[in-house]
């Protein structure tokens, strides 16, 4: 080997850099009322996902001290060994009776259960038919399942029951369904009730990621898949929820199953107690919250209307999630730079976490946004497209 064992690090970070798509970490200070302090400069915060402003919540800072003081400050184990503590299943069966499901379990992070939901759910012999558009950790979660995996159109239901009429006689062990409920990029919603209802015809397994619905859609802020015929519902609580960590709402059975045979939950230690204590708080807020999820609906279909008519391109979006559409990268990045010179923070998403020519300014509306704040945001809009 005459190459340097780091020869294939430099080779990929000098592509990156030559194609443009090569990825730092900036440090901010986040503030009060959506904004963050970036090098000296206060800026309005368009691309977190903290949609109702509960991440600088009183009542979650202060649960998680409460939380510290009384359990300590981590699991120090893994849930089955004795990191298990009982407000974690307080918290479960609390998380479950808002959901309307039999259960819940508690998961560290979106990306984990993602990856470690779907390898426990298939086997080799199983079939995983799965959104188009679906997140990376989805996409993941299917390729770790090591078994056969058929991307179906985005929301697109025809294709699905097409595809699941081709192979349910093929002997596959288990179909199983995935989808998104609110589209992480998009901001478009999946016909849960359609998929549902595909999935009971053919005996198919639907499992729904709600990781940006929780908190901001359906009855209570419990998300679209809440009522639903849903196998497993998947749905996060560093969003909306102002935290951290993740949950799978579902059956008894599957709980049981899940203790049981998922991975990336058996061999993980439990989360500490402070998180504990944010989420706790956070849905004690949540279901009361309806009059945040009604103007944030409102200044997002406002803002939408208001990109369309300046002759920005929204996607389908429908929901706090609005992708301004640009194609093109250099010309996403180079507008994303003029955002921050005034005083907007809107982060330039390219490939590969869109589809090649899909590159955008994804916008996250927050309950905490101002009038003004948004009144700045679409001023800049204006005035970058005007400098062009």
């Amino acid at each position: 080997m005459t190459q340097s064992k780091f020869a294939f690090i430099d080779q990929t970070l000098a592509e990156r850099e030559r194609s443009g798509r090569l990825r730092a970490l900036k440090g901010l200070s986040p503030l009060p009322g959506a904004r963050v302090r970036v090098k000296g400069r206060v800026l309005d915060n368009f691309s977190s996902n903290d949609y109702l402003g509960l991440s600088m919540h009183p009542l979650l800072r202060e649960r998680a001290i409460e939380y510290t003081e009384r359990y300590g400050a981590g699991a120090a184990a893994s849930r089955l060994i004795c990191g298990t503590m009982d407000c974690c299943l307080a918290l479960e069966s609390k998380l479950a009776d808002l959901k309307g499901t039999e259960a819940a379990l508690i998961f560290n992070s979106g990306y984990q259960a993602n990856v470690s939901l779907l390898p426990a759910l298939a086997d080799r012999r199983s079939l995983i038919l799965s959104d188009r558009l679906n997140h990376n950790s989805l996409i993941k979660g299917a390729m770790l399942s090591r078994c056969r995996v058929i991307p179906f159109r985005h929301n697109d239901t025809d294709h699905l029951k097409k595809l699941l009429e081709e192979n349910m006689d093929k002997g596959y062990s288990r179909l199983i369904v995935v989808t998104e409920s609110v589209f992480s990029m998009d901001g478009d919603c999946a016909d849960l009730g359609a998929l549902s209802e595909l999935a009971q015809d053919f005996g198919a397994w639907l499992m729904v990621d709600e990781a940006h619905a929780m908190g901001v859609m359906g009855k209570r802020g419990m998300g679209l898949a809440c009522g639903k015929k849903v196998d497993l519902a998947m749905g996060t609580f560093g969003k909306a929820g102002g935290s951290f960590g993740a949950y799978a709402a579902c059956s008894r059975k599957v709980r049981d199953y899940l203790v049981n045979c998922c991975s990336g939950f058996i061999y993980s230690t439990g989360l500490p107690p402070a998180v504990l204590g944010t989420i706790d708080a956070a849905l004690d807020l949540i279901p009361g919250l309806d009059e945040e999820r009604t103007l944030l609906q409102f200044r997002a279909d406002r803002l939408r209307a208001t990109l369309n008519a300046g002759g920005f391109n929204t996607g389908d979006s429908v929901t706090q999630i609005i992708p301004v559409i640009l194609g093109d990268e250099g010309g996403t990045v180079s507008l994303s730079k003029k955002l921050e010179e005034n005083g907007i923070l809107a982060t330039a998403i390219r490939p590969p976490t869109v589809p090649s020519g899909g590159s955008r300014i994804r916008l996250s509306l927050s309950a905490a946004h101002t009038r003004d704040q948004l009144e700045r945001l679409t001023d800049a809009f204006f005035g970058a497209k005007d400098t062009k």
